[in-house]
């Protein structure tokens, strides 16, 4: 995986290109409060925050809730989008999280765990943030457990170029089982339609998911000109749902 530097590419673009409707958001919102304890408040991080697309609605749900994101410039996209008291953003990575141990009733991770570098230590520092019993709740993409979205086999390679990005799920339980932790859950949740098919052509465009980084410029022209040609036949039809997979761990 060619790992994707935020403070030089993708951070003007991202919050567009990766905005969820607030149905879409309210959905995971509640895939989340179905799997952690329903005393409130609860404090939570939200590692690898990027843009704050879910920081906000995590401390209106549930308590104060800190962004931990290593982009400088997407942590300023996120402060300036976000009024919420309960909102705080701080430098920082999975293999490095700038707060006191166990300080968290659960972490988020959504779509940052192929990010991470140093994936042994990441595992190690949720442990130490969580208070026992925390919740991780991690939304992950695995290659044998993976939503493929309806516009990825335009790409030539698209479909190895994507699996490449990621571990198969029971890689990564048992990176976790093995450092003391439990699942609790796996599950997929289907999200609400994410608009037209226009609708997500135009967000493609802005190239803000890690797979397009994968790609020679030819394997981009080529699939964004298949892709066009498709949305073409119906443009106004509502794009497939997808069912996208949460994995549940609780510290041990």
């Amino acid at each position: 995986m060619r790992r994707i530097v935020y403070d030089t590419e993708q951070y003007q673009d991202y919050a567009r290109g990766r905005a969820l409707s607030e149905q879409q958001r309210q959905t995971w919102i509640n895939a989340f409060a179905a799997v952690l304890p329903e005393r409130r408040p609860l404090a939570g991080l939200d590692v690898g925050s990027g843009t704050g697309r879910f920081t906000p609605a995590l401390a209106r749900a549930f308590g104060p809730a800190t962004g931990v994101e290593p982009s400088v410039r997407m942590r300023e996209i996120a402060q300036a989008q976000s009024a919420h008291p309960g909102v705080r953003y701080l430098a920082g990575a999975a293999e490095d999280i700038p707060v006191p141990s166990g300080s968290a009733d659960y972490v988020l991770m959504f779509l940052s765990w192929h990010h991470v570098q140093d994936k042994p230590r990441a595992v190690g520092e949720l442990a130490r943030v969580l208070k026992p019993a925390g919740r991780l709740l991690l939304r992950a993409n695995f290659c044998d457990h993976h939503p493929r979205p309806w516009w990825l086999e335009h790409f030539p390679g698209g479909l190895a170029a994507d699996a490449a990005l990621f571990q198969p799920l029971h890689e990564v339980i048992a990176m976790f089982t093995s450092a003391g932790w439990h699942v609790t859950s796996f599950g997929t949740i289907t999200e609400p339609s994410p608009g037209t098919y226009s609708d997500v052509l135009e967000r493609l465009r802005l190239r803000t998911l890690s797979f397009f980084a994968q790609l020679s410029p030819g394997q981009l022209e080529a699939g964004f000109r298949r892709l066009e040609q498709a949305v073409a036949a119906d443009p106004g039809a509502p794009a497939p749902v997808l069912a996208e997979p949460l994995l549940t761990l609780e510290r041990g």
